[in-house]
């Protein structure tokens, strides 16, 4: 049984993608992907598809990664990188299997966002797939704009694109 989010009780993370704390997310994420995707990106390539963009992609000035922690395990994670000069491009928030429903994604893409915001990002924009009904719903839920037909089949998509706003930081 799962408990709701208590803050207290996480330590979020800023790592590089290579550090050996973000691996059980990402080992985990190629295998949900080979299990949605693998008829799209073929038997056994849905880890290239994690391996698309160089890690500095991921790294300070222009992005960042996040984990979040509870008791040393790691439990959720995702990233940012430049899109362009106003815009992060999120990519990877996961949460893994045996923690899920408990709010970990919202945390962590409120954690991203503020991130981003800092860095003068004005924007987000991301992308899921259309066999990430929960990915959907996470975004749509957090206003997050869709940027492609909500009433059409998710068969019929690509991808499903998002994009939100992000507010100024406050001057401190």
């Amino acid at each position: 049984m799962t408990t709701p989010l208590d803050t207290e009780d996480f330590t979020v993370l800023s790592l590089p993608l290579d550090d050996p704390r973000v691996r059980p997310l990402l080992d985990e994420l190629a295998v949900e992907y080979e299990s949605r995707y693998a008829d799209l990106f073929g038997e056994g390539n849905a880890a290239k598809e994690l391996e698309k963009y160089p890690a500095a992609e991921f790294a300070a000035p222009g992005g960042g990664l996040l984990i979040l922690q509870e008791a040393g395990e790691s439990v959720a994670g995702g990233a940012f990188r430049r899109y362009d000069a106003d815009t992060a491009e999120f990519k990877r928030i996961w949460t893994h299997s045996r923690h899920r429903r408990r709010g970990l994604a919202r945390k962590v893409l409120a954690e991203l966002e503020d991130r981003a915001a800092e860095l003068g990002y004005r924007r987000v924009y991301l992308t899921t797939g259309p066999r990430q009904p929960e990915a959907r719903a996470l975004y749509l839920n957090t206003g997050y704009e869709p940027l492609f037909d909500v009433d059409a089949p998710p068969a019929t998509l690509q991808f499903l694109a998002f994009a939100k706003e992000l507010p100024r930081p406050s001057q401190g």
